[in-house]
């Protein structure tokens, strides 16, 4: 397994930005896909988006499309949330995950098979 670690959370105001990120270390992080999901009080995990073994792909929810954007960088074992024009719904505990299979994209939680310990996004109106 790979031992996943988010950061880069905080408190926002509506409008503003900011980046996650989330460092790997164990398995070999180049050879899976990896993905972000987010959970908000009393809600199911959702999915955020996700990007290939590359980076050359990546895939939305239709809440992040044209406001998130997904990157990595494989020689830091690192994937990147930027997340723009945040609105107070996004508010969640954002986690990244790693797929269980080496070419599966993990759109949903069932496909993870590595979580990291989430980190909170809030953002106030």
């Amino acid at each position: 397994q790979v031992q996943l670690v988010e950061s880069g959370g905080g408190l926002v105001q509506a409008g503003g930005s900011l980046r996650l990120s989330c460092a790997a270390s164990g398995r070999t992080f180049a050879t899976y896909p990896m993905g972000w999901f987010r959970q908000a009080p009393g809600k199911e995990r959702e999915f955020v988006g996700a990007i290939n073994l590359s980076g050359a792909n990546t895939y939305y929810a239709y809440s992040a499309k044209g406001r998130f954007t997904i990157s990595r960088d494989n020689a830091k074992n690192t994937v990147y949330l930027q997340m723009n024009s945040l609105k107070p719904e996004d508010t969640a505990i954002y986690y990244c995950g790693a797929s269980r299979e080496k070419f599966v994209i993990p759109n949903s939680p069932t496909a993870v098979d590595s979580w990291g310990q989430g980190t909170q996004v809030t953002v106030s109106s």
